[in-house]
Formats: C-alpha cells, structure tokens, sequence
C-alpha cells in the first residue's frame, strides 16, 4: 500500500473514534474489514495522471509486437501525408492506324497502313475510277453523274476506315474540284454523306505529295531526276535534285492544266489516228516549254538523272511492255523501261482499235478512251528531257500522304520527350535560389 493511502486511512479512523467511546470502529485498525478490489480502485484513482501514463508506457515497452501491430494498422488506415499514391502503370496501346484518301479527276483511291520498320504496311486498299472531271473542260462544273459516282466510292472508304479502326487520316481532292465552279459545294456534300473531310490541296502540296511518295524510288546512281505525276486534269512535273542528301530537294516545279481526261475530251480518245496523235504530243509540248526553259536557265538540267513517272500511263504501258496477263504491281513498281521500249508500247497501242485496247488485261475498259492520251503526255515530256531510263513508281500521292502523317507524328512524340527531358535538368534544387535564364524564360 502507498504512503498515500495510509495517510487516509489513519485520518478516517481518528474521526471514527472521536465520534463514539464504545470501543474501536471497525475499519480504525487498518481496513482489517475492507474488500481489496474497492482499495485497489481507489488506488488508481487517487494516482496522478503523469504515474498513470509512465505505468502504460512501460506496459507497451515490454510487449513491442503489440505496438507494431497498431502502428501498422495506422499506417494503413492514413496513408503517410506528402507521399503520394503511385499510379498504375498505363496499358500499352495498339499502334495507330493510318489512312489517305486521294480524289482525283479521274480516280477515288485509298491506302490503310500501320507503321512499319522499313516505313509502312498496308493493311487494306481500295481505287476506282470514277471520272470526276468527265465534262468539266467544256462546262467547267462537276457533273450530277460524275459527283454520284464519287460520293459512292467515297462511302465505300469511309467504311473501310471505320472497319479498320483508322486513327489518323487525311483526305485530299486535286484538280477537278479546284477548278469546278461547284466544287466547293461538292466538298460539303462528301462530308454530310460519309463524314470525310476532303481537303482541296494546291499544285504546290500536290508536287510536294509525289515527289514524298515516290522518293524510295530514286535512283541514288543519279544525281537528278525529273518526277512528274499524269493525272486526270493537270501534269505536275518536278525537278528533284537527291544527290548527297538525306531527302530530296525540289529545285522547281510546274503544274500543267492539262491531263489525261481533258486531253482526251478535247482531241477525242476513242480513234486516234497517228497525225491526231501528234496533234496532242505537240500541244503538250509547247505548255512544257517554258518550265524547259526555266530550268535551263537555272543549270538544273544535269548530265546524270532519269525519269520517274507516277501515273495509270506509266504502270499501263510497263504492264504491256511486260507481257502481263493480269497486272501485277510487284513487277511493275519499280520497273526499269526506256525511252525506246515506251515508243514500241505507244506504237501497239496506237495500232489497236478501242475495242482491243479494252480487252487487252493492263488497260480494260475505264482507259481504254484515255490511255493514248497519257502516252501523249509522257512523249513531250521524254522529247524535252531525253533520259537513258524511266523509272515506274505504281505509288504517289497517298504514300505521301501516309509518310507525312507518320512524320508529324514521330517529331511531335521526340519533340515531347525533349521538352521533358530539358525541364528535369533545369529545375533548382530544393532551398536553392536560382534565376532562369533568358532560354528558361522563354521555354
């Protein structure tokens, strides 16, 4: 027993005995009568708070697996403040998955590729000729017919892009609906029908779209090349000089309003009789001239460079000149033919009737009207540019399309990565004061 409660107790049995003299109270003679587990709460509660709380921690000390247990319950329950919850590591997502869509005066293509390592895999393909610009040299407007068959080669891609789960795409219209006086119109019709935005490009983009798609197909034995693209209503032609360059530099370049659809509707495609023939190859020549003389006048004209021709005349007449009985773009893109074998094909064809020429497997039906038309275009452009070779590319503005979409995307991830990187290294350490410097300050 504590000096505490013996203190209490002598005082309650003084008190005791001066209130009656008949003999001892019991309880006077240290609590001989009291119950131990009342003398033991009243013990505690007579103990100051501090006693109290050293007799716990005495308790916890002795027995440590308890108070780790509660402490790791508390943390469990709170997490730690300032730290904060790691986030989950995000799922990999699929590739995206490109598409361009190219809206001539003459055909409706589309490529749907992914990314590749040596540049892109097709995934799914679709062209059909549509004849866009079927009347316009002489009304200068689209035709009801002609944009109906459009506007439905057109829903047939934007199917295909939904079922392929198309990410990033981009879809051009060219000549036809430049120079149509309701194109613009037409332009809004596509996109309430099938959602396609289509994008009216200039000759410029055009040129620059060719020559992006049928770089691969440079010659790096050459140091020029003279890269030219027969549509349906205009012939761009650019000089690329490649030599000892990571990309191929235009130097100049020229739009020709003149294609395969309005030079057969102005001289006739069906009979063509040689001097008809001539009439065409003679009016091509005189628009080249002065794109001809312009690039003399420059020195571009170098001793080493070859043609590169991006067009259905092109793959045509290397697919008859192949002997093929059913096209076949694995042989013909890429293919070598000269100048001397492209005036045998011209000469075949010159000599068949219409009738012939659409029954033959690399021409059919839809060209059979335009084909000598093309053939007179790429014989004023062989004339004014005499090379050893030309070169077919079975490729053009939709590759172009795609490398240029993957391109952006590429330098605005590394960009990004950059910028990041940049920050890290340039943030202060902590407590350290640090002016920014002018580049801080403008990044």
């Amino acid at each position: 027993m504590t000096d505490t409660g013996d203190r209490s107790q002598a005082a309650s049995g003084e008190a005791a005995a001066s209130r009656s003299d008949a003999g001892p109270v019991e309880g006077s003679n240290g609590g001989a009568g009291q119950k131990p587990g009342v003398e033991a709460a009243r013990d505690d509660a007579a103990q100051p708070k501090k006693r109290r709380r050293r007799r716990r921690r005495r308790k916890k000390a002795s027995n440590p697996s308890v108070e780790a247990s509660a402490k790791d319950q508390k943390q469990a329950a709170e997490p730690q403040a300032g730290r904060k919850p790691q986030p989950k590591p995000a799922a990999p997502k699929d590739p995206p998955v490109y598409a361009a869509i190219d809206l001539g005066t003459n055909n409706c293509r589309l490529l749907v590729a992914k990314r590749s390592r040596d540049g892109f895999r097709v995934i799914d393909a679709y062209s059909r000729i549509v004849r866009l610009g079927e009347g316009l040299a002489s009304t200068g407007q689209l035709s009801d017919d002609a944009m109906n068959r459009a506007a439905a080669a057109l829903k047939i891609c934007a199917d295909k892009m939904k079922r392929r789960g198309v990410t990033r795409a981009r879809s051009i219209a060219t000549e036809a609906c430049r120079t149509a006086t309701n194109g613009a119109d037409f332009i809004a019709r596509v996109e309430r029908e099938t959602g396609i935005e289509l994008d009216i490009v200039s000759t410029a983009d055009e040129a620059q779209l060719a020559v992006g798609g049928c770089a691969p197909l440079l010659d790096p034995e050459h140091a020029a090349a003279l890269v030219f693209d027969i549509g349906g209503g205009s012939t761009e032609l650019m000089w690329v000089h490649h030599e000892d360059r990571p990309k191929p530099q235009i130097l100049d370049w020229t739009s020709l309003p003149c294609g395969v659809v309005t030079l057969a509707e102005t001289y006739g495609g069906e009979e063509v009789s040689e001097a008809l023939y001539a009439d065409m190859v003679a009016d091509v020549a005189e628009r080249l001239t002065p794109f001809k003389q312009r690039l003399e006048g420059k020195e571009c004209s170098e001793k080493r460079f070859h043609l590169l021709g991006t067009s259905g005349t092109v793959t045509t007449i290397a697919g008859v000149h192949l002997g093929l009985k059913r096209y076949d773009r694995a042989r013909v893109d890429g293919a070598w033919v000269s100048l001397d074998e492209v005036s045998k094909v011209t000469d075949t064809l010159l000599s068949m009737t219409l009738a012939e020429r659409a029954a033959h497997a690399c021409v059919g039906q839809e060209r059979a009207d335009l084909v000598l038309a093309g053939c007179a275009i790429l014989d004023a452009i062989a004339e004014a540019w005499p090379a050893e070779r030309l070169r077919v590319a079975d490729r053009g503005l939709r590759e172009g399309i795609l490398f240029s979409l993957m391109e952006a995307d590429q330098t605005r991830g590394s960009g990004g990565r950059r910028r990041r990187r940049r920050r890290r290294r340039r943030k202060p350490k902590a407590n350290q004061s640090v002016s920014p410097s002018i580049g801080e300050t403008q990044a």
